[in-house]
């Protein structure tokens, strides 16, 4: 039984903002039971639990790529169990407090699974990784994102890359080409706003799909190098960098280059006014062409494209954005029955499987280019021709300092003029001022 007391100490430690009522509070009890078999399952007692968020919009791929590894394995399968998006957030929290945890989750590489690392809630893959070869098959960058504190403790899964998806007949019909720099990218949103068409789709009920205007933005005007700097705490979020990002995304919404009250859409329902025509794009991650190839039945390069973010400051050295979606291992489970999913998982197949389904690129250098579409190909050249590559905001800084930060952009979308004053509010955040706790932990494999 998972008592009061697990739900205060994952309040403490992961934010009280997550826990102030009773919804909240009811939330994480649900959650921490969420994976126990109940005895009317008896039957399935044994499963090993894969807990992972790819659930309504993000569903694609994972039903298919776990139940390849359950044909191969029908006496000791896995039970793929999806739970909600922004609950999982709180819930996995509450389960690795208690003890309780699944035997394996889906997670976000960076600054969130380091936090996990820190507290030591999870095991290395050292092993996996060595056994399984996997160094020859994931780039430098992809095992950089994998390593913390000298340990493999995450196996890649997918990786996405953030970027504008575009109607295509849409901008056709208006003679527009996509835009590669700001002065033209300014000139579409016109366009299409003086046609009766929402320039800019956003939906940010969910506040994290905000985070890419402000990446970009300040990617885009100040380099990745400051960005770096201001998410490891070295800059405050005064700094007139990131106010002159803040004006620009201000001067945006002030033209009404954007639909009305982001904050009440969350991102799917404002990628399909781009798909109904109401809106001519939207910046969001390639996971939107899983919705769009799967539920809404669009084709890349027929009826929708992409293009990368636009040059503002040509001196600036191009920096990609996304995430990459690994997959944990907790302290406390059945770690051997594990190791062999995850070397299962790190194979060509169930990555393609994967791929084919939530629209991401396999991290795995096996999965050749040939294997995706040509838009796809498209966007991972320019991945590749790309110098820079940053994880989102939520993904670059501690979840601490991150959940305030989503929650100052949401405040800004409702409110652009108050930007300074959000800002400096954010630069005095005690939150900045707590030093991450370090793990003295020993690796288990």
């Amino acid at each position: 039984m998972i008592s009061y007391a697990v739900v205060i100490s994952c309040s403490r430690r992961f934010g009280i903002q997550y826990i102030t009522s009773l919804f909240g509070t009811l939330l994480c009890l649900v959650a921490a039971h969420a994976i126990v078999p109940s005895t009317a399952s008896a039957d399935h007692a044994n499963d090993l639990i894969f807990l992972h968020y790819w659930t309504d919009d993000l569903s694609g791929g994972i039903n298919e790529m776990m139940q390849a590894y359950n044909k191969l394995h029908d006496k000791a399968p896995v039970r793929a169990t999806g739970f909600e998006h922004e609950s999982f957030k709180v819930g996995i929290n509450v389960m690795l407090d208690s003890g309780h945890p699944p035997d394996m989750f889906s997670y976000w590489a960076g600054a969130r699974t380091e936090t996990l690392v820190n507290l030591n809630y999870l095991t290395p893959i050292d092993q996996v990784w060595l056994e399984a070869g996997l160094d020859s098959i994931f780039s430098p960058t992809v095992q950089k994102a994998c390593t913390y504190h000298g340990h493999k403790y995450a196996l890649p899964l997918t990786q996405h890359y953030a970027a504008f998806f575009y109607n295509k007949k849409l901008f056709e019909q208006h003679a527009l080409k996509p835009p590669t720099d700001w002065k033209s990218f300014l000139i579409a949103c016109e366009t299409l706003k003086q046609a009766g068409v929402t320039p800019i789709a956003l939906g940010s009920r969910d506040k994290w799909p905000a985070q890419f205007w402000f990446d970009y933005l300040l990617l885009r005007t100040a380099g990745p190098a400051f960005r770096d700097k201001l998410m490891k705490g070295d800059k405050p979020y005064d700094d007139p960098r990131v106010i002159e990002a803040f004006a620009m995304w201000k001067g945006l919404l002030d033209s009404g280059y954007f639909n009305q009250m982001p904050n009440l859409l969350d991102w799917a329902e404002a990628a399909k006014l781009v798909h109904s025509g109401q809106a001519g794009m939207t910046l969001m991650g390639t996971w939107i062409i899983g919705l769009f190839e799967n539920q809404l039945h669009w084709k890349q390069e027929e009826d929708y494209d992409f293009f990368r973010f636009p040059i503002i400051n040509k001196s600036l050295p191009l920096t990609a954005l996304g995430s990459m979606d690994v997959v944990l291992v907790p302290r406390h489970g059945r770690h051997s029955e594990v190791n062999k999913i995850l070397a299962y998982l790190s194979k060509p197949e169930p990555q393609m499987a994967m791929s084919r389904g939530s629209g991401a690129f396999s991290p795995s250098s096996a999965v050749t280019l040939d294997f995706y579409p040509p838009m796809q190909q498209r966007i991972l050249k320019t991945i590749r021709s790309t110098p820079n590559w940053a994880s989102n905001y939520d993904l670059s800084t501690r979840p601490c300092i991150a959940r305030q930060g989503l929650d100052m952009m949401a405040r800004f979308i409702d409110s652009p003029d108050t930007y300074k004053t959000l800002l400096q509010q954010l630069a005095k955040d005690t939150c900045l001022s707590i030093s991450p706790p370090r793990s003295s932990q020993v690796p288990h494999d």
